[in-house]
């Protein structure tokens, strides 16, 4: 199964994220737009992974969020990966604080321990809102930079367990569920 640990959005954010997004997708660009229902933070891509693997990963997300302590994210800032003016992701930023720092580096060590590489590509926390046509003209995105300077989001969302999603892709797109919940330690 393919599998990835995600920070899952409370409904009201996601929909206020939907809300604020609506110039990006009324432009008409050639992107793939994401169902707010799948907005998440991605903290770790795991790939594809054999059941009786499963037992360990779990126990680690339980170790590493049992140390760490609930916290806030702050989330704001429209951009594209690599490029605004050609995109092949486009993105809600997510402060990336030194809370959300630890909490994934030491989601990293944990899952070392379990066989898993750790990531070599600085973290760049970010919420996916479409992934751009990758057919598309050079001339399909001119322009976007502008509509994203015009925009604006702030918000910000209490962090109080990881999620082990578990991803099935299908012509219709990427469907999510949550395979295992690992809450943080409260206050």
């Amino acid at each position: 199964m393919r599998l990835f640990i995600a920070l899952n959005l409370p409904k009201r954010e996601r929909q206020r994220i939907e809300r604020a997004s609506g110039p990006l997708r009324d432009e008409g660009r050639p992107v793939k737009w994401v169902d707010s229902d799948s907005y998440h933070v991605t903290l770790k891509f795991l790939g594809q992974v054999r059941a009786d693997r499963l037992e360990r990963i779990r126990e680690a997300m339980a170790k590493v969020a049992g140390a760490t302590r609930s916290f806030e994210v702050d989330l704001g800032g429209f951009g594209a990966f690599p490029t605004i003016r050609r995109p092949d992701t486009i993105w809600l930023g997510v402060k990336a604080s030194p809370e959300l720092r630890c909490l994934k580096q030491d989601l990293e060590w944990a899952l070392g321990d379990c066989g898993f590489e750790a990531e070599t590509r600085a973290f760049h926390p970010h919420v996916t809102l479409g992934r751009a046509d990758a057919g598309g003209g050079a001339g399909d995105f001119r322009g976007l930079d502008d509509v994203v300077a015009g925009m604006e989001f702030d918000g910000s969302v209490a962090v109080r367990s990881v999620d082990l999603m578990r991803s099935r892709i299908s012509k219709a797109g990427a469907q999510y569920s949550v395979e295992f919940s690992a809450r943080l330690a409260t206050s």
